[in-house]
């Protein structure tokens, strides 16, 4: 028997005791990793469209690109969290996040074409997908591991906390060391986050995955599609967010752009720190119906929005309506397959938040390229709307998790 095998049978047989709360290691590593998601949010787009001169829908296009790697490497990250532990996953993930963080400092400082540096950045994007897709696929599971299924949705409650506070802050912290520094400068900041991540995963104790039957990775997604498909369309509303709402600001002469996430941040940590027990106490669904039909007031607000002051309001409510979606409906997920497939139910329902993201860049180009920035909260506001819908009619569909002890 190899000293791997032993190692995880050792760890199987002697399992760590869980914990009341996710363990700190991994929410603070989730944090620092995922700052650099954060920090080139409102960079990126200003850059391609302002400094190399392309246009709206290849902006969307790029912005996708990193998704579309997320969500065709999500099997493969949920095989690793289940073989060999979150931990693992999380390690690796974060090592390649670093190597993207790279490639965008070397667009940003070299003199090149403006096609070149595009080609840069998009293979940064591409790697950073590959990144995005392991480390927090490891980290959610490795926090869901260290508190046990029965607190699954506490559990990413947390680990949204981190995920959108690494958003809140990083946005404005990369948007202000754009506008007082350079690119360079902030592309320096996306490649420590992530290395400093990696220490902090490196010193956390690592709590080994259920073992047992497992299901292959295409029935995994059969079975939670309809949890997926809701996450996918309330990403919808979310992506118009993260990709153009510097532009829309822009295109208005406002100011204040890099506070747009941080009020999404600020209304997301609000009500996953006050409200993050509703799912585990009365089911996921009903939380879930709730939570889609305020995102879809939050984008309405944002299409509507005359001044600065209005939109950020429609964001700060679009997070308050995100908040609970994910772990709403990734509990539900996680009932629907074995203990052992954890991960990869983490995995392929993440991957339907990858597939809205990546499908809706483009469109969201495209809309806003050929009729307005506001119409794109529009459409965000239609599908969260869908989304809650969907969520209804599960509920009629599964009566036996209307309410969970």
């Amino acid at each position: 028997m190899s000293d791997l095998a032993i190692k995880r049978s050792t760890q199987v047989n002697n399992p760590r005791a869980l914990l009341p709360r996710p363990a700190s290691g991994v929410i603070a590593a989730l944090f620092f990793g995922y700052l650099a998601v954060g920090l080139p949010l409102p960079v990126i787009p200003l850059f391609i469209h302002g400094h190399l001169g392309f246009s709206n829908l290849i902006v969307g296009l790029v912005i996708g690109f990193q998704f579309l790697a997320t969500v065709l490497t999500r099997g493969y990250a949920g095989r690793v969290t289940d073989q060999q532990g979150g931990k693992r996953s999380a390690l690796q993930g974060a090592l390649l996040s670093a190597l993207a963080g790279g490639l965008y400092l070397v667009a940003a400082a070299s003199d090149l074409s403006p096609t070149a540096s595009l080609g840069i950045v998009i293979a940064g994007r591409l790697i950073a997908g590959v990144g995005e897709s392991q480390f927090v696929t490891g980290c959610v599971s490795w926090s869901i591991a260290s508190v046990g299924p029965q607190r699954a949705g506490m559990s990413m409650s947390w680990t949204g906390i981190a995920m959108f506070a690494a958003l809140s802050i990083g946005a404005p912290v990369g948007m202000a060391l754009y506008e007082h520094y350079s690119l360079a400068v902030a592309m320096m900041a996306c490649t420590a986050a992530p290395v400093l991540a990696a220490l902090i995963a490196l010193g956390s104790a690592a709590y080994v995955s259920p073992v047992g039957a497992r299901l292959p990775f295409y029935r995994v997604v059969g079975r939670i599609r309809r949890e997926g498909l809701g996450l996918m369309l309330q990403g919808v509303g979310l992506s118009g967010l993260t990709a153009f709402a510097s532009l829309y600001f822009a295109a208005h002469h406002w100011q204040n752009a890099g506070l747009v996430m941080t009020a999404f941040g600020l209304g997301f940590i609000f009500v996953r720190l006050i409200l993050g027990h509703l799912p585990d106490r009365i089911g996921g669904y009903r939380v879930a119906i709730w939570s889609l039909t305020v995102e879809a007031i939050g984008q309405s607000m944002l299409w509507l929005g005359t001044n600065e002051w209005a939109a950020l309001a429609g964001a700060l409510v679009t997070g308050l309506g995100c908040a609970l979606v994910f772990p709403a409906l990734g509990v539900e997920a996680i009932r629907r397959v074995p203990s052992a497939n954890r991960g990869s139910a983490m995995g392929a329902f993440v991957a339907f938040l990858d597939i809205a993201y990546g499908l809706s860049g483009p469109a969201a180009g495209f809309i806003a390229g050929h009729y307005s920035y506001a119409a794109v909260y529009l459409c965000g506001a239609i599908c969260a709307l869908l989304g809650a819908l969907l969520a209804s009619i599960s509920r009629r569909a599964n009566p036996e998790y209307h309410s969970m002890p």
